[in-house]
C-alpha cells in the first residue's frame, strides 16, 4: 500500500483546508483508513478513522470540525478541516491497516496498529 498526502498549508484561525491522500495497492473494502497528526514534541494522535463499511469515528478534540471521507473509485481519502485553531498545527498523516471484518476500525486509535503510512502534509494555523 502506497499513500501520498497533499493539501496542507498555512491558514488563519477559523479557516478551512481539505487534505487528500492518494492510495494505491489496496482495496477500500479491506483496509481501515485513518488520519493522524503529530505536533512537535508530541505523540502521533489519531484524529479520524473510516471503516470498510463507511462508518467513521473521530477524536473528541476534532468532532464537529473535521470530516473524513473517501472516494472509492479514485482511491482517495480526504480530511475536511473547518474552524481551524492554532492547536491544529501539526504534520498530518494518512494511514492504512488491513482488516478482515467491518466495524472494528474505531478501536484502532494508536499509531502502532497501522503499518502503512504516507510522508505527511504540514498544516500550520497562525494569524
Amino acid at each position: 500500500v502506497q499513500l501520498v498526502e497533499s493539501g496542507g498549508g498555512l491558514v488563519q484561525p477559523g479557516g478551512s483546508l481539505r487534505l487528500s491522500c492518494a492510495a494505491s495497492g489496496y482495496s477500500y473494502s479491506s483496509y481501515c483508513m485513518a488520519w493522524f497528526r503529530q505536533a512537535p514534541g508530541k505523540e502521533r494522535e489519531r484524529v479520524a478513522t473510516i471503516d470498510t463499511d463507511g462508518s467513521t469515528s473521530y477524536a473528541d478534540s476534532v468532532k464537529g470540525r473535521f470530516t473524513i471521507s473517501q472516494a472509492n473509485a479514485k482511491n482517495t481519502l480526504y480530511l475536511q478541516i473547518n474552524s481551524l485553531k492554532p492547536d491544529d498545527t501539526a504534520m498530518y498523516y494518512c494511514a492504512a491497516r488491513r482488516v478482515f471484518q467491518p466495524g472494528v476500525c474505531w478501536t484502532y486509535v494508536s499509531a502502532h496498529w497501522y503499518s502503512n503510512w504516507g510522508q505527511g502534509t504540514q498544516v500550520t494555523v497562525t494569524s
